[in-house]
């Protein structure tokens, strides 16, 4: 797909989806309960606190850096050319299984509070081991206003593998899964490496970083990077995935062609952004653990969630950036002449260990509502889902002693479809979505 497609919205069968949210919430309702031993209350994160100090805001500016043109033409020419999503989508070759498909153990790590509507399980081929896990999620709904990608509904979903376990030449490894979401009774995906190309575009190397946040706006996907990197987010075009000819564990150019550890396909980045102020640290720039668009905003904008431990003294900051509303550089951060962009908007907030971040203004509203999924005090378990705002924050409670940990098992990142409605995300088991208006319902 060279250019996005502006399609009328695809109505989903109202029967089907009836049967999926029935299913989905009958399932969902039968999770395991998060236990006393488990069940430590969240502190109420509170309020958010404007920054508005110039020393505040000057850590948050991203300078841009691109990938030279003719180094990315020379890369796509010599692997054979450039596919689009719809290529990939067209020979998906994996198969996600409805909640009612998927073991006990899948089912129990959905929501408790509320609960999800859609819910699926991976390929079982894709979970023999825990060295691969999901972390984060992006929807067709990001990328475009009428949901759709050119004639595809579709769902990203980012994982990570360990750096520490498995095969060697994986360790540390990202990769996406592109999920065809156009029938919701039979989704399928196939999986692309990502990559970053070297500076004369003869050859690539994996990306290796936890890729806890992912945002798809235009033809760009956004992803964080590992802690302590000096860039703070790499940026990829889904117009620019290309073909593997060598199922090998090798990455990059190799005798016979070209390889990326066993994927069919690789994208190459085209760019990064690099904080003005340095590497992410405990006093100067933050850690991005967290991406979203919100749509609610003029122009869109990109709302992004700082990592700190439970615990410390360092407090996270929610913020956000204009998306550019230039064609000539559609789908990338609103800069200045000298490629620096700045957040327009910045809050302090008392939530730790922050795993997902979404940002909501309904039509007409003057302010946004920010949504902060988080492992208060752990990184595993049943996670929280705060809603805040300058006046204060709000969590549903489960269980009977009415613990705040009522969201996901190993929470992921969220990404809100203003078309459906729908907030999707990612346990460490399942890829699900939820209503944002039954979200809003549970915090009371």
């Amino acid at each position: 797909m060279k250019h996005r497609g502006r399609h009328r919205r695809r109505r989903r069968g109202a029967a089907l989806r009836a049967a999926l949210a029935g299913a989905a919430l009958a399932l969902t309702a039968t999770a395991t309960i998060v236990s006393a031993s488990q069940a430590t209350v969240a502190e109420d994160p509170g309020a958010l606190k404007p920054l508005t100090s110039a020393a505040d805001t000057a850590r948050l500016q991203l300078q841009e850096n691109l990938v030279p043109r003719r180094s990315l033409d020379r890369l796509a020419a010599s692997m054979g050319g450039t596919v689009g999503v719809d290529d990939v989508l067209a020979g998906a070759d994996h198969a996600l299984r409805p909640a009612a498909d998927c073991g006990s153990g899948d089912r129990d790590s959905l929501p408790v509070v509320p609960a999800a509507t859609e819910a699926y399980c991976w390929d079982p081929t894709d979970t023999l081991t825990d060295d691969w896990r999901p972390a984060s999620v992006t929807t067709s709904s990001d990328a475009d206003d009428d949901g759709l990608w050119g004639a595809n509904r579709v769902v990203l979903a980012g994982w990570t593998h360990s750096a520490s376990s498995g095969p060697a030449a994986s360790r540390g490894l990202a990769r996406v899964a592109v999920v065809d979401d156009n029938d919701p009774a039979h989704p399928s995906y196939s999986w692309v490496l990502l990559t970053v190309p070297s500076v004369d575009g003869r050859t690539y190397r994996g990306l290796t970083s936890q890729i806890a946040g992912m945002a798809w706006y235009g033809n760009k996907l956004l992803v964080t990077t590992t802690p302590g990197s000096a860039e703070a987010l790499y940026v990829y075009d889904l117009n620019r995935i290309q073909r593997t000819s060598v199922l090998s564990d090798r990455i990059g150019r190799v005798p016979g062609g070209w390889s990326a550890d066993g994927f069919r396909y690789v994208m190459p980045a085209v760019g990064s952004y690099r904080f003005t102020s340095g590497a992410c640290s405990e006093s100067g720039a933050p850690c991005p653990s967290a991406l979203a668009v919100d749509r609610g905003t003029a122009p869109d904008s990109l709302v992004l969630g700082e990592w700190t431990p439970a615990g410390g003294d360092r407090r996270a900051r929610l913020w956000r950036y204009a998306f550019d509303e230039d064609p000539r550089h559609a789908g990338a951060l609103a800069t200045d002449a000298a490629g620096r962009a700045d957040a327009v908007e910045a809050y302090r907030t008392e939530a730790s260990e922050i795993r997902g971040v979404l940002s909501y203004r309904p039509p007409g509203a003057t302010a946004s509502k920010w949504y902060v999924g988080h492992l208060p005090g752990a990184m595993d378990g049943h996670g929280s889902l705060w809603r805040q705002d300058r006046r204060g924050a709000q969590a549903a409670r489960c269980g009977s002693d009415a613990s705040h940990r009522c969201w996901a098992e190993n929470t992921g990142s969220l990404s809100y479809a203003p078309d459906t409605g729908e907030v999707w995300s990612v346990s460490g088991r399942m890829l699900f979505s939820v209503p944002l208006r039954s979200i809003d319902a549970s915090l009371g």
